[in-house]
């Protein structure tokens, strides 16, 4: 498991139920393997946040108002869920146009998870093409 050397970052984390925590650093670790390029890794709206210039921000978050559940986050402005849900909507549980909303004890397909992924990360690059290239 990387690092987490934003010490903002590190804390949010470190303030989510151990549950939870564990999975949001699966998720971290899967966003770290699929990036292409450098990301950088800050809070954004109080959450962890990984930016790369080619793509669009991919968020993470588990809110208390719901506990057991944590989710992804994207550009509710962008196709990014959209296209998930045309490839993935056998795979995952979505929440409107901005997120993949998983529950505790879920084990996501974590190759359609690193595909979602990648689109988002690239998706400056993807945006013009039918399904974002997929």
């Amino acid at each position: 498991m990387d690092q987490i050397k934003n010490q903002q970052v590190r804390e949010k984390f470190n303030s989510y139920p151990a549950p939870i925590r564990e999975k949001m650093l699966a998720l971290r670790q899967l966003v770290l393997e699929v990036a292409d390029a450098p990301l950088e890794e800050t809070l954004k709206w109080g959450e962890p946040s990984y930016l790369c210039p080619q793509g669009s921000t991919v968020r993470m978050d588990a809110k208390p108002k719901q506990p057991g559940q944590y989710a992804l986050y994207f550009n509710c402005k962008s196709k990014l869920v959209d296209t998930f849900r045309e490839l993935y909507a056998d795979r995952f549980h979505f929440e409107g146009n901005r997120a993949i909303v998983f529950q505790l004890n879920d084990t996501p397909d974590t190759v359609a998870l690193k595909h979602c992924i990648f689109l988002s990360l690239n998706y400056h690059k993807l945006k013009h093409l039918p399904l974002l290239g997929a």
